[in-house]
């Protein structure tokens, strides 16, 4: 008895983690949410109704992000996105207490400087945003289609190293997920493996 007892605490934990997840799982609505930007500003993820939205997880620490920020992959992915009409969204978990958070202005500096083109830069230092999506590395993305739903979920790309030069040869899963999106067509690699530096949340 106590093993059927056992089996089904597991069965429950199980189930409430899966649910979890699957909060932000392709093919479900994508969670709602607000955060302030860098300028102060309010943004919701009901500001853009009807619009691909693009979500990308950002430290400006971390190996992986100079990979794609130095190199210019990430903004040019940026700015190809924003011409098929989507809205980008950089989100910065980072609690304050990490030792490579940076101030919102610092912050926006930085993304100024690396040239990067977000719709806007969110700060989510409790982390509120990236536990709803369950992102867990820097860069982790996402792409929501017009109605909301989450269309592609994982990696920026194929390489999963933190050597610019592997860009070149590497499909960029983003540009694929979002041209296949606008164009009104399901997406052909909906789930990869993300890969980069953990998300510095406060616990």
């Amino acid at each position: 008895m106590k093993t059927v007892f056992r089996l089904a605490a597991v069965a429950t934990a199980m189930s409430f983690s899966a649910a979890v997840f699957a909060a932000a799982a392709v093919g479900q609505s994508a969670p709602a949410f607000s955060a302030v930007d860098t300028s102060g500003k309010t943004v919701s993820l009901a500001d853009f109704k009807g619009k691909t939205v693009v979500l990308e997880w950002v430290n400006p620490g971390c190996p992986y992000v100079k990979k794609h920020y130095d190199s210019a992959n990430i903004p040019a992915t940026q700015k190809s996105a924003m011409a098929k009409g989507a809205v980008w969204l950089s989100i910065n978990s980072t609690h304050a207490g990490a030792s490579d958070y940076l101030q919102p202005a610092a912050l926006a500096g930085w993304m100024k400087d690396k040239a990067g083109a977000p719709t806007a830069t969110l700060m989510d230092a409790d982390g509120k945003v990236g536990r709803a999506y369950g992102a867990r590395t820097t860069p982790h993305m996402y792409v929501i289609d017009p109605k909301g739903t989450l269309a592609y979920v994982g990696a920026i790309d194929s390489k999963p190293t933190a050597n610019p030069a592997d860009i070149k040869t590497a499909t960029n899963y983003v540009n694929q997920a979002v041209a296949e999106v606008t164009a009104g067509k399901p997406v052909s690699q909906p789930v990869t493996q993300a890969y980069g530096c953990s998300v510095k949340y406060s616990d």
